[in-house]
């Protein structure tokens, strides 16, 4: 949870900037935002206290390491109480391979994006899945290409 914190426009350059490399040196991205480094860093330490910076990481090619299939899984609860809802957050906490999961509005009540290495590994998840929280319906959607794909939220900088 993000602690409510007035944004200014060095404050949007600097995440900006860390959203799309997160390995730049404090005095590159001092550099880029107008700012000394000493003042840079501590905006930096204050948006990370802050809750708006919530990690920094490293962005891997999945087919590099093996994951080769992206599926969104569109999911209907078999009920809406608060039992269900509880059970399902336990049992998606279990599969990495869940990357995301969306409470949705609409058709569906939940949109899971799943990456594993081919068919058979989601074969697997998803029989395990639906057997350990009865669903209404699960509807699959294999991609077959990412066309975008990025982590850079549009900030207006």
């Amino acid at each position: 949870m993000t602690t409510a914190f007035p944004l200014d426009r060095i404050d949007r350059r600097i995440l900006h900037e860390l959203m799309r490399d997160a390995t730049l040196p404090v005095s590159q991205l001092a550099e880029r935002v107008g700012l000394s480094q000493t003042p840079c860093w501590k905006r930096v330490q204050k948006l990370e206290a802050a809750g708006i910076i919530t990690g920094r990481v490293a962005i891997v090619a999945p087919a590099a390491i093996g994951l080769g299939l992206t599926v969104f899984v569109e999911i209907e609860a078999a009920d809406h109480t608060p039992e269900w809802r509880t059970a399902f957050a336990k049992v998606i906490e279990d599969y990495p391979q869940i990357l995301e999961v969306h409470r949705m509005a609409g058709e569906v009540d939940y949109l899971l994006k799943i990456m594993v290495s081919g068919m058979a590994a989601y074969d697997a998840l998803y029989l395990d899945l639906t057997q350990r929280v009865p669903c209404r319906n699960v509807t699959s959607k294999f991609s077959m290409a990412r066309m975008k794909a990025t982590t850079a939220l549009p900030i207006d900088i």
